[in-house]
Formats: structure tokens, sequence, C-alpha cells
């Protein structure tokens, strides 16, 4: 009787051990791959990062000094212009040095219309604020355009979709700064900041899918 038990015992067991493996590998396999990011994929987004949160943290800084009038307004409008042209300069190893160019020059434009919304925004000229705006738009579209005939992997529509996003975060960082809603004015910049990080990944997620040789595991 109790050899019988045995073997019952120990069938049983091996059912339930084949089960329970059975049922880890079926979860296993509805899991999602992992995806293992090689080191230059990795530098290469931590570096897209830093530049375009210089874009933000000194946009942000020209906006305070710009309506404030203070001193260091024209020093912080150079650092801003040489990010544009930082940026261009990282993506030159990638898709040539004319490329490079192309995206500063139309990022010098994003800034220096920037700047007229601001001017327009600070000066009250409801006449002019809608004209540069349009003009700032207009841009963003040439930015987005131009980003998405160079990398398949990045819709014109969700490109043009996050810079208008980018501009209105800006814009609200503006007007609050004039009516002194502080609160307002650095949630518009908090929301802006994340903004811009996830729209660095989203190139930088392109650019490694479009390459993958050039960011070999």
């Amino acid at each position: 009787m109790k050899k019988f038990l045995a073997i019952g015992m120990l069938i049983l067991f091996v059912v339930a051990t084949a089960i329970a493996v059975s049922y880890a590998q079926q979860m296993k396999s509805k899991m999602p791959t992992e995806t293992i990011l090689s080191q230059s994929s990795v530098e290469f987004k931590m570096t897209m990062r830093k530049l375009w949160e210089d874009h933000i943290t000194y946009t942000r800084n020209y906006i305070i000094s710009a309506l404030a009038g203070l001193d260091d307004t024209s020093k912080v409008s150079e650092r801003l212009l040489k990010n544009q042209d930082d940026i261009g300069e990282a993506i030159k190893p990638i898709y040539g040095d004319e490329a490079g160019k192309k995206l500063a020059a139309l990022l010098r434009n994003h800034i220096l219309a920037a700047t007229e919304v601001v001017k327009a925004a600070k000066m009250g000229n409801n006449e002019e604020f809608p004209k540069v705006n349009k003009k700032w738009h207009v841009n963003a579209d040439d930015i987005a355009a131009f980003l998405s005939s160079a990398n398949p992997n990045w819709s014109k529509d969700v490109l043009k979709d996050m810079l208008y996003k980018h501009l209105d975060y800006t814009t609200q960082e503006v007007v609050s700064r004039l009516e002194k809603d502080w609160a307002s004015d650095i949630e518009a910049y908090d929301k802006g900041h994340a903004h811009m990080l996830m729209f660095s990944d989203a190139l930088s997620d392109g650019i490694v899918k479009q390459f993958p040789d050039k960011f070999s595991k």
C-alpha cells in the first residue's frame, strides 16, 4: 500500500512539475522581448538629450532675460543660436554636412521667429503677434517636412504636432511671465522640458532604427 502511495505521489509531482514548466514557458512567450541597447546607441541618445535640453533651457533663459530687459539678453541669444548649430553638427556624421547645415538653419530661424514672438508679446502688439506667430508655425512645418524626408521612421504629422506643442508651451511661458502668473509659468516650463526630452528620444530612436549598423550591439 505504501509502495503504491509513493508511486502515486511521484506521478503527481512529475505531472505538477510539467504543468508548472509549461505555464512558465507560456507566460514567458507572452512577455515583451527585452531590448538590449548598445553602448553607442545609449551614448548617442544622451548626447541628443543634452543638446535638446540646452535648447529648452536657453530658450527659457532668453524669455526671462528679454522680458525683464536684462543686460545678458544678447549673450543668452548667442548661446541659444549656437545650440542650433550644435544640433546640426550632431547629425552630420549620419546624414552629411549639407543636411546638418540645413537643420541648423531651420532651427536658427525657429529661434529668430521666437524672439519676434517674445518682442511682440512684450510690447502688447496685437497686430504683429499673429503674424510672427504664424511665421513661427510655418517654420515648424518646414522642420517637420525636412526631418520626415530624411527618415521614414519620423512621421511628418507626428513631428508637426510635437513641434506645435513645443511652441504652445513656450508661448505659455511668455504669456504667464507677462501676467506674473508664476505657477503657470513654472508648469509650462516643466511640461515643455519633459516634452522636449520626449521629442529628442523620438529623433534618436528613429536614427538608431534607420541605421542599426552604426549602433551595433
